[in-house]
């Protein structure tokens, strides 16, 4: 298993963004330009880091026999008729009606790298420019250049970054993601740059009220603009470190019956805290949720990974839903690929799934898509698509026509290239239409 790369933004230039992100631009707007109307305001991207099994979640196939669905050949009913899933996912079933399957994605890739890159950009890989995915896109149309006013970045990532490409891309560091670090399950979620683990807040204030007695320098020029200017930079620091905007991660103003319904694990609380940023304005949450990469020992694995993501991702669903948040809130889970359908029982693989971008699952819930549907299908073994092919950039194409941002539309370009927000024709990519079944 390739390890996760990681490369955070350190707590200066995440204060850099954040408070000067609002005044200072960067000479890359969007150009103006017809827009559809948006249904959604905020995506949280639910990142299956290695691959999630088709076959064990979203796509199960038990008449296919034991040599693909080894023990988990029991699927389960949803409270949507027609539509099972996995028998590891009971919750999820309960929530059928608040989301869709898309049963035939593809783009036929087997490697980590490359396939992340289509599936977050829509883009085939290997070409000399290098596009950003979607949470930098949606940055680019609704970040501090449309309007967004947050402290906190637009764009955030619980708790490592992907690391599989510059997620930014051509647009430039100014769009890439904030990572978090740090783990929501703990007592005091640690965010990098915002929450220090090891200083409490009573002395990071006396901190402050010190460096104030030192400054005879602002005593000794009243009034002078840099001066005041540096003033106001260090107001918003602290109140993202101090005060009720970096609030937003402190879980511990949840009940500990909700905390508990999403489950008392690092899944569980980042979903958590994914509801509590999209609820405080943040247009783009990502949960980098590891672990899916079961080239060994995939049914042990199962056992433990999908049950936390059941609860998580169920009570998510409910979360947002009760709190009217579902309708303006895409929620997308799914994996770079699937795995193979057939199980490698020879050693050294003892019972695992290898890499399989042939064909694969994905969820997407509220924001304007319905619930309660299945798009495409995949053929009896699950090895192949059957029934509508669908592609990255159809995905992709769609959550950005949701959130009110024109799919053919121009993205600002430092090189002057005439860059789309979604690939034409022309780029040579295959693509099967936006997911207007479900829209």
């Amino acid at each position: 298993m390739t390890d996760m790369y990681v490369d955070r933004i350190h707590r200066r230039e995440a204060l850099r963004r954040a408070l000067f992100g609002a005044t200072l631009l960067a000479g890359l707007r969007p150009r103006a330009q017809a827009a559809p109307e948006a249904k959604a305001k905020a995506v949280i991207q639910i990142w299956m880091w290695g691959g999630p099994a088709h076959l064990d979640t979203f796509d199960p196939k038990p008449a296919a026999g034991y040599d693909y669905c080894g023990p988990l050949d029991k699927p389960i009913a949803t409270n949507v008729d027609g539509i099972v899933i996995g028998e590891l996912l009971p919750l999820l079933a309960k929530q059928a009606d608040k989301y869709s399957i898309v049963r035939s994605l593809t783009h036929g890739i087997n490697a980590h790298e490359t396939a992340t890159y289509m599936v977050q950009t829509g883009r085939n890989p290997g070409e000399r420019t290098v596009y950003p995915g979607a949470g930098s896109v949606v940055t680019a149309f609704k970040g501090f250049n449309a309007g967004y006013k947050g402290l906190i970045p637009p764009y955030i990532v619980l708790t490592q970054p992907l690391g599989r490409f510059s997620e930014e891309g051509f647009l430039g560091t100014r769009y890439a993601p904030f990572a978090t670090g740090g783990d929501p399950q703990q007592a005091r979620f640690a965010v990098e740059g915002i929450v220090l683990q090891s200083v409490p807040e009573q002395r990071q204030k006396a901190r402050r009220n010190l460096m104030h007695n030192l400054n005879t320098l602002a005593k000794a020029l009243p009034g002078d603009a840099s001066l005041q200017a540096m003033d106001e930079a260090e107001e918003q620091a602290y109140e993202l470190i101090l005060g009720d905007a970096g609030k937003v991660f402190d879980l511990a103003q949840e009940k500990d019956d909700l905390r508990d319904r999403y489950g008392r694990n690092t899944f569980g609380q980042s979903c958590l805290a994914a509801r509590r940023l999209v609820e405080s304005g943040i247009p783009f949450v990502t949960i980098n949720n590891p672990g899916w990469d079961t080239h060994r020992q995939h049914f042990q694995a199962m056992r433990q990974k999908l049950p936390q993501f059941d609860k998580g991702v169920a009570a998510l669903l409910q979360d947002l839903s009760d709190r009217g948040l579902l309708a303006s809130t895409i929620v997308w889970c799914c994996g770079e690929f699937g795995r193979t359908p057939k199980v490698l029982w020879e050693a050294p693989w003892d019972g695992g799934r290898g890499h399989y971008g042939q064909v694969f699952s994905a969820v997407l819930a509220g924001g304007g898509f319905r619930g309660g549907h299945v798009v495409g299908a995949s053929d009896a073994r699950g090895e192949d698509v059957k029934d509508r092919p669908v592609y990255p950039c159809d995905v992709l194409g769609s959550i950005y026509a949701l959130l009110g941002i024109d799919p053919d539309g121009k993205l600002p370009n430092p090189q002057g290239l005439d860059a789309r927000v979604t690939p034409t024709a022309a780029e040579g990519v295959k693509m099967g239409g936006r997911l207007k079944e479900i829209m």
